[in-house]
C-alpha cells in the first residue's frame, strides 16, 4: 500500500535541531523504528505536515546501568535489549518480553520508546515498565522531564507527551530486594500477533510482589488490589485462589475480533497464577528459564 499523503521529510542530526522542527511543525510526527508510524502513513489515519527522521540522533541508541538504574535511549530496539549483556544480567525479564514482540524483523526496527508511544492496549512493554516502577524521560520547550510509567498511558493511543516534546529514553530502577519475574503474553498462534491478553508478575525477597496486567484495558494498569492481598504473605493454592478471585475487579476486556471478554477474563486468571508460580520458582533458583515460559 503506498504512502499517498504529502508531507516534508527532516532528519535532524541533533536533539536541538530536532526541537526546532517540532516547534516549527505543528503536525509532525517523529520516526524511530517506524513499524507503527509507517503503517498510519499508508492507511491514511496519520497524516502529518512533516516525518521528522531521529534515526541520527547517536545519543539515543545506548544502553546505560550506574546506580542501580537502567538507562534505555529512545532508538533503542527490541533485539539490542535482547542481545545487551548488562540486561541479561540485571533485567531477564526485558528479555523475556522482547522476545515476544513481532517477529526477527520487526524487533531489529522497533524500538519501546516507540511501543509506548504508540500507547496502544495491547502493547507489550506497558505491564513491563509498570511493574518496575520506571520512568520516561521527555525533552521540550521547558526543558526535560521525566514522568513515572503509572502517569504515561492517558487512554487508548494517548499519552502524557505535550505538543513540542520528545522522548529521550526510559529509566528502570533495579529493586534492592532479590526478585525475578515472569512475563506471559495470550496470541493465537506462534508468530507475529497482537497479544489478547498479558500479564507479568514479580517476586520479590520478603514475600512482596508486583503484578500488571495488559490488553485488557483502555491501558495497561498494575494490579494494586491482587498485590495487596498477595504482600507479606506466602505464595499456596489458597491464596493463588484468593488472588484470582480478585482479577476482575483489576481488568476491563473487552470483545473484539481477536477474542471475546470472557475468554480473555478466563485467560487472565490462569496467566496470572502460572506467572506468578514461575516467579517464585525463579526467585529460589528453580523453574523455567527466561524466555522458556509458554502457555
Amino acid at each position: 500500500m503506498p504512502i499517498i499523503n504529502e508531507f516534508d521529510y527532516f532528519r535532524p542530526a541533533t536533539i536541538a535541531q530536532t526541537m526546532k522542527l517540532l516547534a516549527k511543525y505543528k503536525r509532525s510526527i517523529l520516526l524511530a523504528g517506524g513499524t507503527d508510524v509507517l503503517n498510519l502513513l499508508k492507511d491514511g489515519s496519520l497524516k502529518p505536515e512533516a516525518v521528522i527522521d531521529i534515526k541520527g540522533l547517536a545519543n539515543l541508541r545506548k544502553i546505560t546501568f550506574a546506580k542501580g538504574r537502567l538507562r534505555i535511549g529512545a532508538l533503542v530496539t527490541f533485539s539490542e535489549l535482547i542481545e545487551s549483556k548488562t540486561v541479561n544480567r540485571y533485567f531477564p525479564l526485558f528479555v523475556e518480553t522482547s522476545r515476544t514482540v513481532g517477529s526477527t524483523g520487526i524487533r531489529n526496527r522497533a524500538t519501546m520508546a516507540g511501543n509506548i508511544c504508540s500507547a496502544v492496549p495491547c502493547l507489550d512493554s506497558g505491564p513491563l515498565l509498570l511493574a518496575y516502577d520506571a520512568f520516561v524521560t521527555v525533552v521540550g520547550p521547558a526543558g526535560k522531564r521525566e514522568i513515572p510509567v503509572a502517569e504515561w498511558f492517558a487512554g487508548p493511543k494517548k499519552t502524557a507527551l505535550k505538543p513540542g516534546e520528545m522522548v529521550s529514553g526510559i529509566t528502570v530502577p533495579l529493586p534492592e530486594a532479590k526478585h525475578a519475574g515472569c512475563f506471559i503474553k495470550l496470541g493465537r498462534y506462534a508468530g507475529e500477533d497482537l497479544a489478547q491478553a498479558s500479564v507479568l508478575a514479580m517476586a520479590l525477597a520478603g514475600n512482596s510482589y508486583r503484578i500488571a496486567f495488559g490488553s485488557v484495558g483502555p491501558v495497561p494498569s498494575r494490579a494494586d488490589r491482587i498485590e495487596a492481598l498477595l504482600n507479606g504473605r506466602e505464595l499456596d493454592a489458597r491464596l493463588l485462589a484468593e488472588a484470582k478471585g480478585l482479577v476482575a475487579a483489576q481488568v476491563s476486556p473487552i470483545t473484539d475480533l481477536r477474542a471475546t471478554a470472557e475468554y480473555r477474563l478466563h485467560m487472565c486468571r490462569v496467566m496470572l497464577e502460572r506467572a506468578l508460580l514461575a516467579s517464585v520458582e525463579r526467585l529460589a533458583g528453580r523453574g523455567p528459564r527466561c524466555g522458556e515460559m509458554r502457555l
